[in-house]
């Protein structure tokens, strides 16, 4: 029986508190591990913790983060809705996780990046020019400490490792780790090659566009000779109790933080007429617990994906709005869709999502 899993993603976003002043950043931590007991206890499949360098993002450090979560929940999955693995070091990444594995009891997972935002590269001393080969050389070895110790690999950013053995040990098959997608198909053959499920981050426009590339992939796996893996999609998104509440709440914020981001990257203003069109047909999943439960499932069906993580809440929307979105995607949403999947047989082709 096809396997869905459903998951939280956020950024940790510096919000505001009920006079609309931005709180502290530490707050903005500690409300975040609350988020994620909610989203454990109403039966959400996973909470992920992006990677930011930027003021207005507080996950700079989600393994500890998450490492708190761990010791406050039962059965909920903890990874990255992404890792920018080019400027981390794999052996320091795959200790810290297997730590949070072990502290999660086997609850950890990864999903891996070259990053849209590249604030890292110069904070952490990595040259742009490198950006493709760093990805490559730091998935390969990533996937060696993963898969079978000890290691023995040299490249050409980091010092040769010999009949290493890194530890915590994992059991076989802990840490499920995928491979973030935003647009490239060199990436999903690379996920592809390497034998990692592929999550598509899909930010703005039709989902249906990215269909050629679940297409790809799947030709990829078979030409490197892979098994069928699961493909998942990472979207926006706010739900409210109708539809015109979770308009009127997510809107100003949505509208301010592609403001932020049109004067960073050069691109135009947002305006309400194209947050609608986003709303009605593209990567905005926002509404009533019904009205999002049938997009998620339309675009599940759509791409054939086995996983949909929810980046909720999208910009410094306050924590109680945040809360309540979490209790709804989780208590209304999530069984619904699984209700609307399970009438529809086609579903049953996306394959079952798989540990690496």
């Amino acid at each position: 029986m096809l396997t869905l899993e459903f998951g939280l993603d956020t950024f940790l976003p510096v919000t505001v508190d009920e006079a609309g002043l931005p709180i502290r950043g530490a707050q903005v931590i500690r409300n975040t591990v609350e988020e994620a007991v909610v989203a454990d206890a109403v039966g959400i499949d996973s909470f992920n913790i992006g990677e930011h360098y930027r003021t207005e993002f507080m996950d700079s450090a989600g393994h500890v983060i998450l490492a708190a979560i761990a010791t406050r929940t039962e059965r909920i999955r903890l990874g990255t809705s992404v890792t920018v693995l080019s400027t981390q070091d794999p052996v320091r990444l795959y200790t810290d996780f297997a730590t949070l594995d072990a502290v999660s009891n086997g609850r950890a997972q990864l999903i891996v990046g070259r990053g849209s935002l590249t604030e890292s590269f110069p904070l952490f001393g990595f040259d742009l020019a490198n950006y493709e080969e760093l990805f490559e050389e730091k998935l390969d070895l990533l996937v060696r400490l993963l898969r079978q110790q000890p290691v023995t690999w040299s490249g050409n950013f980091r010092s040769a490792l010999t009949n290493q053995f890194v530890s915590p040990p994992i059991p076989e098959g802990h840490i499920p780790t995928w491979v973030g997608v935003g647009g490239s198909p060199q990436s999903v053959v690379r996920a592809a090659r390497f034998g990692l499920p592929l999550m598509l981050a899909v930010i703005a426009g039709k989902p249906e566009r990215f269909a050629p590339y679940v297409e790809l992939y799947k030709r990829a796996l078979q030409q490197h000779g892979q098994p069928e893996l699961p493909v998942g999609l990472h979207s926006l998104g706010f739900v409210a109790d109708t539809d015109d509440e979770a308009l009127e709440i997510q809107w100003p914020y949505y509208k301010e933080q592609f403001d932020w981001a049109a004067r960073e990257r050069g691109w135009r203003p947002p305006t309400y007429a194209q947050f609608m069109a986003e709303v009605d047909h593209g990567s905005m999943y926002v509404g009533s617990p019904e009205t999002v439960a049938n997009r998620i499932a339309a675009t599940m069906k759509t791409l054939s994906l086995s996983r949909f993580d929810l980046l909720y809440a999208l910009g410094r929307i306050p924590h109680d709005q945040r809360i309540a979105t979490i209790e709804l995607y989780g208590r209304e949403v999530i069984p619904r869709v699984r209700e609307l999947l399970a009438a529809i047989p086609e579903a049953k082709n996306a394959p079952a999502a798989v540990r690496s």
